[in-house]
């Protein structure tokens, strides 16, 4: 990325943290992103998942990395996974977009851990972006399952994705984590719709 469109995407971070301790329809307790979900944003995400960009990361990683208010967040936890896709569209995409940006945060962070395929997709279920709010609940249920609970009980997980639209990936994935004996569960995505 050349130094001006960086010093562009540079303009458009807001580092934010969401505090949902006191949701009962929530399974995380707080949500950290870098960016809204609109505009250049969105363009590079856009690229970056289904447009075989997957070397955007690197750009990403390096605005997450240098945003200490987020980066204090991450290192509050023990573990970090992405959330997984299913082996199909990893097959056909060649890549999860979510888990080269923890290989990297976590190989520059001191402080926590990646566990590789801890949490795995069983269902290639349809892509949220092309449903209802509604259906996206529904699509989600029971598709999501632990490997190897042993690994999660009583720790503090983060759960990276690249978008927040209505969170319900998300809440899925940190129920099954919580119900395999989690402590305490937080997201992190690239931005919030």
């Amino acid at each position: 990325m050349c130094g001006n469109c960086k010093e562009q995407i540079d303009k458009l971070v807001i580092g934010k943290i969401d505090n949902y301790e006191n949701k009962t329809d929530k399974f995380f307790n707080k949500h950290g992103y870098i960016f809204k979900y609109e505009g250049q944003i969105r363009k590079l995400l856009i690229d970056y998942k289904f447009n075989d960009k997957p070397y955007l990361y690197k750009t990403f990683a390096s605005i997450i990395l240098s945003n200490e208010k987020i980066i204090n967040f991450i290192n509050n936890y023990e573990i970090i996974i992405p959330v997984p896709i299913h082996k199909k569209r990893l097959n056909s995409r060649g890549y999860n977009q979510s888990e080269l940006l923890v290989r990297e945060i976590s190989r520059k962070s001191k402080n926590i851990k990646f566990i590789n395929n801890l949490l795995i997709k069983t269902k290639n279920n349809v892509a949220q972006s092309t449903l209802s709010k509604e259906d996206r609940v529904l699509n989600v249920k029971n598709i999501y399952k632990v490997q190897n609970n042993d690994l999660i009980k009583g720790k503090s997980i983060i759960l990276l994705d690249d978008i927040y639209t209505t969170g319900n990936t998300v809440n899925e994935c940190s129920r099954i984590l919580k119900e395999n004996g989690a402590r305490e569960i937080g997201i992190f995505t690239i931005s919030k719709d």
